[in-house]
């Protein structure tokens, strides 16, 4: 969340920003209740500070009679005391609800519009979108034709969104874990698995919205866990309330988890397929910085990004998120879209944010300099290396033979141990 303090300082450059997100926020009613906090919590200093010098009067009192009205005077104290303060949790509890829905500043640069049609394209990859000699399939057939995917088996055990993923499928997708997570470990990534759930303050305190009707989340019932729509969820609780050494940072973790999603809304054929699913596999980057070094970070997340697609051959763009499709978090957002020839488009496959303090803010994760007073938040980044079910789309769509058959990617090779699924016999 941002500083309360600058919130009241700068409302219009807020209310701006807001405006930009497509963020409805009252923030004449975050302001008004910021004086009343104020001046609520003064009374209940003073009334405190009142019944306690009534409370070290009372074995001063000359008299029993004394004595007894000393004591309803501390009894009336500290009735009045509690409602007071029982007005100020409420008021807090208003006040804290705004505060957490105003979303992060925008970056200077971030192209300003309502939706993704105002994402700016920055650059390609090295790879040029493929001319076919033939008509190009879609994932969907594609797999269903190699015997890759079982779509119908999935909706029976779970539900419409759910899949099996069958032989080659299989190895492909462990190869593509591999191939990420080694080259974020040399690249100086500490690897780490991280659970498929978390407490709903973490999910709040990372930005994500655990209940409600906005919601992405799976919440488990009777309990204060849901299901994780992204390792970032995990890895930024990782350090919730800690002090943490300026000497560490920065600390970069790539997570390696199941991620789960309702997908509610999603709708035509971004549904086909693997495209949006409820559960897929992810190799997530992230870190904690020094709020100097934040930016730098993020170019280096996005370089990396772009390397991965670049060494799978796969035709892609970036974009710079525009401001209405900024998460609440996020202070910039690049999105990689890869070319997906069975849509005739580019399609989003990872994004990376930086998030200055938003999140740690939250999280209460802080830093202390030596030699200054005071602490800082540490700023934290995400950013996907490789999300499996979309990799597979971009992958098996742009390899594709007109035989029916898909090329693998030379780095998966020793992993898939082919060099193509589906290889026609000769002879």
């Amino acid at each position: 969340m941002l500083d309360r303090k600058y919130i009241i300082e700068n409302p219009e450059v807020v209310r701006r920003n807001c405006i930009n997100r497509n963020v409805e926020v009252d923030l004449d009613r975050f302001v008004e209740l910021e004086q009343q906090r104020k001046s609520m919590q003064q009374d209940v200093d003073d009334l405190n500070r009142q019944a306690n010098q009534v409370s070290k009067s009372i074995g001063k009192a000359k008299s029993a009679e004394e004595r007894e009205q000393r004591k309803e005077e501390g009894r009336r104290l500290r009735e009045a005391t509690n409602q007071r303060r029982e007005q100020l949790d409420a008021l807090l509890a208003e006040l804290d609800s705004i505060h957490r829905a105003i979303p992060n500043l925008s970056h200077p640069d971030a192209p300003v519009g309502e939706d993704d049609k105002s994402n700016l394209e920055i650059a390609r990859g090295a790879t040029e979108p493929r001319q076919f000699d033939f008509e190009p399939c879609d994932h969907v057939d594609l797999m269903e034709s190699l015997g890759l995917v079982d779509f119908e088996a999935g909706a029976r055990v779970a539900g419409h969104g759910f899949y099996f993923l069958r032989g080659d499928a299989v190895l492909l997708e462990l190869a593509l874990q591999r191939y990420a997570i080694e080259a974020l470990v040399r690249d100086g990534f500490t690897p780490m698995t991280t659970p498929d759930l978390a407490r709903n303050d973490v999910l709040e305190g990372t930005g994500y919205i655990p209940r409600g009707p906005e919601t992405q989340i799976y919440s488990i019932a009777e309990s204060d866990l849901s299901l994780i729509a992204t390792a970032e969820i995990t890895l930024g609780g990782l350090l919730a309330g800690e002090m943490i050494d300026p000497g560490r940072l920065p600390i970069k973790l790539c997570g390696l988890s199941h991620c789960f999603r309702t997908e509610a809304g999603a709708h035509g054929r971004a549904t086909r397929g693997l495209y949006r699913v409820h559960q897929f596999t992810k190799v997530e980057m992230f870190a904690f910085t020094l709020p100097e070094d934040s930016e730098e970070t993020l170019e280096r997340f996005r370089a990396i990004e772009c390397r991965l697609f670049d060494g799978l051959d796969i035709p892609y763009r970036v974009v710079d998120t525009a401001t209405g499709d900024l998460g609440g978090p996020a202070y910039r957002k690049y999105d990689l879209e890869a070319w997906m020839p069975g849509r005739g488009e580019f399609g989003e496959v990872t994004s990376t944010s930086n998030c200055t303090d938003y999140q740690a803010r939250r999280l209460n994760i802080r830093f202390k300099r030596p030699g200054e007073k005071g602490t800082q938040f540490v700023h934290t980044l995400n950013g996907t290396a490789i999300a499996i079910s979309r990799a597979l789309i971009a992958l098996l769509e742009n390899h594709q033979q007109a035989d029916g058959s898909v090329i693998v990617p030379e780095p998966l090779r020793p992993w898939v141990g082919k060099e193509r699924i589906g290889e026609v016999a000769t002879g």
